[in-house]
């Protein structure tokens, strides 16, 4: 629950602190003295959107903080170590600080912490109830969430079960959809990948090959030069000429054989003759070599070459078709082949779509058949429950009626479609929530759910802002009854414009406005005795001293104490 709230330069506020605590806490004071801007601090504190204009005139920032005491472990208590921060002692301290220029930033256990950690903590630790809620109780999601949410685990399970069910079927629905759709393009796109294919696998190209083939064409095109110059050098080193012609090897001997007679005489040429003697050796290989060579250049060179180019030409085409290089043809082989059996599986894969379908979606028909009986239970016990808590907010005779009813096809919440239907008095014809419930008639709605609800909801606060527009006299004293009962299971927050209402509080703030208009720092007042009573009576009759006023305040807080006793009771 919250223990306290502080409000720093938020709206009209200039500093407040709300001391809170457990039971039931009211929030009155007079029109434009900020009563609204305390439900827009919580909602600030619970991760909802800031904008600039919420900083008072004036300030730099913002600021809101509040305290929090929450049990020792939990969802709250995780999240907010996996947020980095700590709770100490079961007390959590949030924050929140919105800049003039719109800029904002949290804290969530003494750590800076993203808006979106408040926001998951909000679930936990709040429910806010305002007139945006009423309206939106007017829709049939809003409905359903409610029927659903009282079904409590066992249609939560329903629900899932059904989810999944109809997930599975659609996925499957969809994918036969395209593949018949899709029918006539992807038989051209087989036909084409195996004309491909058949194509590439006659060519039969290997990775790298082009660059082998460029340089084979590359050397018979110069065959001719090639076959002269390395005769020509063969020759230069070793030559069998008559001619008397000496080649370079003979010269390189006959070096090495001079050296080598004279160097007993002076030991500094023995290695200039062992280097003559290696040079001889090399100029032999040497033209070994070139003797190999050019008994192995090729004899029908202009052949050769013609295959090589014919070879490249049917790779190029390849290439231009299928490319732009040779690496992505091999790609094309390999993933086409992969496609293509899938491709070619198509009459077998829509045959066995085809059931399927048949089978997710009689399996979906049956979960939401399940689900449907659940939520036709759960919305039998809502209405007795409800329209019992109507009774009791002075709407004798008023019924909430669950209609759960089937629809055509399914949907993703199910096969049926629930509404919330107000019979206001027997006999006569019950009238869509969004319709025909008035105002008042739709706070005292909200009102008895919430009640019926809080039983097994672990939520441990509840915030109402002005739910009670609208209403007045008896309803107004049983809405504040029903609220007080609420405030024995959970904390209870209520800011209201109603004395009715707030003499059931056990915990009165006020907010006052100074002479100048604004709010100063003695502006949230905890009210208690005389104080509460002018209190109420300004709340009743406008006049804060009037006498029958001041005793007709005494008299409501009498019967809401005589109240609150027969409740403990």
């Amino acid at each position: 629950m919250i223990e306290e709230i502080a409000i720093r330069d938020l709206g009209v506020i200039g500093r407040a602190t709300l001391p809170l605590g457990p039971g039931f806490t009211a929030v009155t004071g007079e029109t434009g003295a900020g009563k609204t801007m305390v439900v827009t601090a919580l909602g600030l504190l619970l991760g909802q959107r800031a904008e600039s204009g919420i900083v008072r005139s004036g300030s730099a920032q913002a600021v809101v903080d509040g305290r929090w005491v929450v049990p020792a472990d939990g969802a709250v208590v995780e999240r907010v170590r996996d947020a980095g921060g700590d709770v100490d002692d079961g007390e959590l301290f949030l924050s929140r600080v919105v800049s003039a220029e719109g800029r904002s930033r949290a804290v969530v256990g003494g750590r800076s912490a993203p808006i979106g950690v408040l926001g998951d903590l909000a679930d936990h630790l709040v429910v806010v109830h305002g007139q945006s809620e009423q309206i939106r109780l007017k829709s049939a999601q809003a409905q359903r969430a409610a029927v659903d949410a009282h079904g409590g685990a066992p249609l939560a399970a329903a629900a899932a079960s059904y989810r999944a069910a109809f997930e599975a079927w659609t996925a499957a629905r969809d994918e036969l959809a395209e593949i018949t759709r899709d029918r006539d393009k992807r038989r051209a796109e087989a036909d084409a990948l195996r004309a491909a294919i058949d194509e590439i696998e006659a060519a039969a190209p290997v990775a790298g090959e082009l660059d082998e083939l460029d340089a084979t064409a590359d050397r018979l095109s110069n065959s001719e030069d090639l076959r002269l110059a390395a005769g020509l050098a063969h020759e230069i080193l070793s030559t069998d000429a008559v001619d008397g012609t000496r080649d370079v090897l003979s010269l390189v001997e006959e070096a090495r054989r001079q050296v080598e007679r004279v160097a007993p005489h002076d030991p500094a040429l023995a290695p200039i003759a062992d280097l003559l003697a290696e040079v001889s050796v090399q100029v032999s290989e040497s033209s070994s070599r070139l003797s190999s060579y050019l008994g192995g250049l090729d004899a029908d060179a202009a052949g050769d070459l013609e295959a090589v180019q014919t070879r490249r030409a049917e790779l190029t085409s390849l290439m231009r078709k299928h490319g732009p290089g040779l690496d992505d043809v091999l790609r094309l082989l390999d993933a086409g082949s992969q496609r293509l059996v899938e491709l070619d599986g198509d009459d077998d894969r829509l045959a066995s779509l085809d059931d399927e379908v048949a089978q997710f979606r009689a399996e979906a028909e049956t979960r939401a058949g399940v689900l449907s009986d659940l939520r036709r239970a759960s919305g039998a016990d809502l209405s007795e429950r409800v329209s019992a808590e109507l009774s009791a907010l002075a709407m004798a005779g008023a019924e909430i009626v669950v209609e759960v009813t089937p629809r055509d096809e399914l949907g993703s919440t199910g096969a049926d479609v629930v509404s919330l239907l107000l019979r206001p008095h027997p006999g006569s014809e019950p009238r869509p929530l969004g319709k025909g419930a008035s105002g008042g008639e739709l706070s005292r709605v909200m009102l008895a759910l919430e009640v019926v609800m809080a039983g097994s909801s672990d939520v441990p606060t509840f915030v109402f802002d002005e739910v009670d527009a609208g209403v007045g006299g008896s309803a107004a004293i049983e809405i504040g009854r029903r609220l007080a009962a609420l405030s024995e299971r959970a904390q209870v927050i209520v800011v209201t414009h109603l004395a009715q209402v707030a003499a059931f509080a056990t915990n009165h703030l006020r907010v006052v406005k100074d002479a100048s208009g604004e709010v100063t720092a003695s502006s949230v007042q905890q009210l208690e005795g005389d104080e509460r009573v002018a209190e109420m009576a300004r709340l009743l009759s406008g006049l804060p001293d009037s006498a029958s006023g001041l005793d007709h305040a005494r008299e409501l807080l009498e019967l809401a104490s005589a109240g609150r006793a027969v409740t403990h009771s």
